[in-house]
């Protein structure tokens, strides 16, 4: 007898949310892998970069405790960003990396990289000159 997907039971919220968290990881560091590839073309290395950044910076671009827009920037924006560096990457070299990323997962390995700093600098910057600017429009 054949099994349809209303005889499967469904996987929990929960349980779908961690396979995403493991993929979402698994590709980061695929990226980061790619990154240090020769065959990887620049365009791919600036937005290796800045997903990379964004997804390691304990700062988000929108702060999580903003109801529902903290939330989405990281549900939307990094998955995009990993989407689009994975285009631009040649496929041997996605996949060539892919499997080293597997490799890197197992043995427990952090990849290590002075973008998170960074992009906390940035988003720090950004916020500051926000609060800056609404301030001087009230001051006036």
């Amino acid at each position: 007898m054949k099994s349809t997907a209303k005889d499967r039971p469904r996987a929990s919220w929960g349980k779908k949310l961690k396979r995403r968290a493991a993929k979402l990881k698994r590709q980061l560091w695929a990226l980061f892998l790619a990154f240090k590839d020769p065959g990887t073309p620049w365009k791919a290395k600036a937005i290796i970069i800045f997903a990379i950044a964004y997804a390691t910076s304990p700062i988000d671009l929108i702060p999580d405790f903003i109801p529902v827009l903290g939330q989405l920037d990281d549900l939307i924006i990094l998955p995009a960003l990993i989407a689009l560096a994975l285009r631009l990457i040649p496929p041997q070299v996605a996949a060539r990396c892919r499997r080293e990323a597997w490799k890197h997962l197992e043995a427990g390995d952090r990849f290590k990289t002075g973008a998170s700093t960074a992009a906390s600098a940035v988003f720090v910057a950004i916020w500051l000159a926000v609060i800056v600017w609404i301030v001087s429009r009230f001051v006036r």
